[in-house]
Order: C-alpha cells, then structure tokens, then sequence
C-alpha cells in the first residue's frame, strides 16, 4: 500500500506527525509511506527510516498536484486541512482520510476563554485520521534523528561537558518568552551549568543573561546549528524551554523537561509533552490567558502577569532533581 501523509508547517506540528508515519510504516504490511511539507521543514524528516520519499511543496500547487498524480498513491492521510489540501485530494481523486482542526472551538475557546477543547494531545487527534487504515497508538514517543556526528568538547567550554541543564530561551513571539530578569532569577538557583539555547534572534538576551550570571552560564545562542542544538539538548541532564520547536524536538530524547507557557496555552493546541516520563508544565491561570493561539509581539494588556507573576520554586526544584 502506497500512502500520502500531507503537513505542511509549521515546526512543532510536523514533529508530532513523526509517531503517525512510524506507525503507518509499521503496522500497515509493506507500505510505502511518503511525506509532503514545505521546503523549510525538510529536515524534520532527514533520516528517519519510516519515510520512503520526501515530497516538497512547490511554487506552484499544480506541479505537486501532478507531482502526487504520478506517484499514484493508494490514500493520503490529510494532518494540514487548508484549501491547497483540499484542492490536492479534490483533483487527484485519491482516497483520503483527514484530520479534524476543530477551528470554530478552538475561536470560541480563545475569545471567551472557554474550554471546549477535549485534553487530547497533537498526536492522537492526527492519529484519528488514520483509524480508517486500521491503525493504533504504539505509545512511543516523537522521532527526531540527528544528522551528523557531534562532540560535546568542541561545542561545549570543559566546565559544560560533565551534566548541564538546556535552557531554551529562544521562541518566535515574545509572549512565549520570559523576560531575560527572570531567567536569570531561575538559573541562579539552579545547581547545575547552564546552556543557554536559541538562534540568533535572541543572542543578545543570551550575553545579558550569561554576562549577569557569569562562568555557570554558557551562552550558546546563534553559535550553533538547529543540528548541533538539538544533540545538545539530547545530552542534558535537564531541559527548560518555552513553547517553541525545539522543546518539541526534546521530547524524542525523553529527558525531564520544564514546559513553561506564558500567553498561549498546551491544551488549545494539544502540545504538551508527548510521552515523556518525567514532565512540569508550567503556567498560571489568568483571566486574560490565553491571549493568542500562536503568540504575538507585546502583551494586549501591557502588564505580561503570565510569565513576569510565573512562579519560580517549582521550576527550580524540578530541574535541580
């Protein structure tokens, strides 16, 4: 059986596609499991050995469409549900079977601060999508497989290479990031060094908490590799990361991770951590949270209670364990 899995962004929902495909890959006998997304996300799936062909979104959605018309699939499992998707199994005619985004619930949910939305995490919704071809949750954790071969001495100082704890400060909204003051009111309470990851948008953040801090602090923010972080991140003790696609990626690792989520929320969207034994997601409960889906540039309210009012202790006993 030939199958078409379809997700075209953006980082962190494309790594919770990865439990779907091994299961595709596994379970159905002999199946041929191919992957479309963007061009930018290609290396979410580099590596992985449950995925026979990577397909790359085009410029033009008619060259996939004739793209996906030669391959001749026998179904394709839809994770994205936009219009270009639809127009795909529209004129391709193939079988198909499609995720549910719930949009109205979710607006409901975000407008009024109602909780429509059922606890089920990113993965099993996806996995719905596929109950037609017969498949079932194999309760493993996401897949990320790192690229290249990397040594902690010739990315790391000597004082980092003997356990540290992974402090990802980088995310794509500010309201998803905490203020540079109370990073470093948590790492110097914690007992281990510290990494700081992220890229170069947040390398200055990076200097001004390391420079306040001092040797325990290693900035590793916009001097490594999205690869390079990732196999950092594998090798420590502990994680802390905000929402963001690289404490997604963590999750494969199935290190103790600190979630913390200021102004979006995991259960809106269905991301907490995935099948990781040993989990804090950390958040306060707010009248004006969540105040967006996906983050946004400033606080609505301009008082950023969610991460400035975020309690530290429990952070800070989790990682020092």
């Amino acid at each position: 059986m030939k199958i078409l899995v379809i997700r075209f962004s953006s980082m962190g929902d494309i790594i919770y596609t990865t439990p779907v495909v091994r299961c595709l890959k596994k379970q159905i006998p002999n199946a041929e499991v191919h992957f479309l997304t963007k061009p930018a996300f290609k290396y979410i799936y580099d590596n992985n050995p449950y995925v026979d062909k990577l397909l790359l979104l085009k410029p033009s959605l008619a060259d996939t469409i004739n793209e996906i018309k030669a391959e001749q699939y026998d179904h394709i499992v839809d994770l994205h549900n936009n219009l270009r998707t639809t127009l795909i199994k529209l004129r391709t005619g193939i079988k198909s079977s499609t995720y549910k985004k719930q949009p109205i619930k979710k607006w409901l949910s975000l407008k009024f601060k109602l909780k429509l939305i059922a606890p089920i995490h990113l993965v099993d919704r996806y996995l719905e999508a596929t109950k037609p071809l017969g498949i079932v949750n194999d309760g493993k954790p996401i897949d990320y497989y790192i690229k290249a071969e990397h040594q902690l001495d010739k990315l790391l100082p000597a004082s980092h290479q003997n356990g540290y704890i992974a402090f990802i400060i980088g995310a794509t909204h500010f309201t998803k990031r905490m203020p540079n003051e109370k990073i470093i009111s948590i790492c110097r309470q914690l007992k281990l060094p510290i990494i700081l990851l992220g890229g170069n948008d947040v390398k200055a953040n990076g200097d001004v908490i390391a420079d306040a801090i001092g040797a325990s602090v290693y900035n590793a923010c916009g001097k490594t590799s999205l690869d390079e972080s990732v196999f950092l991140v594998s090798k420590a003790e502990s994680i802390i990361g905000f929402d963001t696609g690289l404490t997604h990626i963590a999750e494969a690792f199935n290190k103790p991770i600190v979630s913390i989520w200021g102004g979006t929320v995991p259960e809106l969207l269905g991301v907490q951590p995935y099948m990781v034994k040993d989990v804090l997601v950390a958040g306060i409960e707010l009248d004006c949270r969540p105040c967006s889906k996906f983050g946004l540039e400033k606080c609505p309210l301009g008082h950023f209670k969610c991460m400035n009012n975020m309690p530290e202790g429990g952070i800070i006993e989790f990682a020092n364990r």
